[in-house]
């Protein structure tokens, strides 16, 4: 579980809602994507890895017991792949989540930069 976020982070979009906001940011230092509810210290995360000069691994999604079924790794699923795209990267999918997203979701940018 993630105590902190580190200092370093780009925000890529905020979610709002009648009851509270989620923001999501990308740690490119720590190489994970965070989704934070408003007034809570709780972190959404999905992981990943450089594991060449233009590859990643996509490794782990994580969401609270307290926020699943709310659709928050999908929104980190999507960031991820975004990014994937928008920086002209090569993907393994090694989250099983990951997996599903892309298949439920399927962009054909997507699939020109997943590892098969």
């Amino acid at each position: 579980k993630l105590k902190a976020i580190p200092p370093s982070f780009v925000f890529i979009n905020l979610y709002l809602s009648p009851l509270s906001y989620i923001v999501l940011i990308h740690n490119d230092k720590s190489s994970c994507f965070l989704r934070m509810p408003s007034g809570s210290h709780d972190r959404a995360v999905l992981l990943y890895e450089y594991v060449g000069k233009k590859t990643v691994d996509l490794q782990h999604t994580e969401v609270p017991d307290a926020y699943r079924g709310r659709g928050i790794a999908k929104h980190l699923a999507k960031a991820a792949m975004d990014f994937v795209v928008e920086e002209d990267l090569k993907a393994h999918l090694t989250c099983w989540y990951i997996q599903k997203y892309v298949k439920e979701n399927p962009q054909p940018q997507y699939f020109e930069h997943i590892y098969q």
